[in-house]
């Protein structure tokens, strides 16, 4: 038996043959392995769907040219560098095409929110909701690496995230509404550790619930009740609120009206 075939295809390879960087007589190796190999097929298809998806996304402000105003923007953001040093390390290349539309989005003041209060109106939460869709549409696809911890070890993962976030945190019960925990991660965010909790349902959908400490901005973190905005813009829609100076956003590819019952849920366990 051929030793490279019975060895399991690396991911190291897979990312060589999606982004084209194999040579011909290895490319054809690996294909070949593929059809042997029904885990690194469905991981090269999901990444495959991945960039597609990634690739449509206002694929009209990509081939525009960079505004003067972002690049004298860009030169004077003291924080650019590490931010994107952050998203590069979580989310590899997929996070770094995400962070490169959000600039697209947020430079073309593309950012929309329905309903009489607006998130654009409050930087932080801005950012927030944008984080947690940006985080949601890089793991959502994995097939091998979802989460960090899965949901089978939950309680080391509710107090390690606790630990991390400084509060501790509740997994909400979802199976009501068809929804099970696959388990959670952990995230940087602008202003602290973040935490992905991650559920899917029998038919393969998954919701991600993103929290995090956000920075009082006068209006949402000083209050102790939360006030729900929807937010259709962006990788993902979701449902965002603010409690007690900690934030929440719950994203998921649904219909807005089975999503924010999820997000009620959410909140009333919370």
């Amino acid at each position: 038996m051929d030793p490279q075939t019975s060895t399991p295809i690396t991911e190291e390879k897979l990312h060589a043959l999606l982004d084209g960087r194999l040579h011909e007589a290895e490319r054809k190796a690996i294909e070949a392995r593929l059809a042997d190999d029904a885990v690194a097929a469905a991981t090269l298809n999901a990444w495959h769907q991945q960039r597609d998806s990634l690739r449509g996304l206002h694929s009209q402000v990509l081939q525009e040219a960079i505004p003067p105003s972002l690049l004298v923007a860009t030169r004077h953001a003291a924080g650019a560098q590490q931010q994107v040093n952050q998203w590069w390390h979580w989310g590899g290349i997929a996070a770094g095409v995400m962070l490169a539309f959000g600039v697209g989005w947020l430079s073309h003041g593309q950012w929309q929110m329905t309903g009489p209060q607006t998130l654009a109106k409050a930087g932080n939460g801005r950012e927030f909701v944008h984080q947690a869709a940006l985080a949601h549409a890089v793991y959502t696809p994995e097939v091998r690496h979802p989460v960090e911890v899965a949901a089978a070890q939950q309680e080391h993962l509710v107090q390690w995230l606790s630990k991390r976030l400084g509060k501790p945190l509740k997994v909400p019960n979802l199976s009501a509404h068809g929804f099970e925990l696959v388990g959670g991660r952990l995230l940087p965010g602008d202003e602290g550790a973040r935490a992905q909790f991650m559920f899917q349902n029998a038919a393969g959908e998954r919701i991600t619930l993103y929290l995090g400490a956000l920075k009082s901005n006068g209006r949402d973190a000083d209050k102790g009740e939360a006030a729900f905005r929807f937010s259709a813009e962006g990788p993902v829609p979701g449902f965002y609120w603010v409690d007690h100076g900690f934030g929440y956003a719950l994203a998921g590819t649904l219909p807005r009206d089975g999503l924010m019952t999820l997000a009620e849920a959410v909140y009333q366990q919370l």
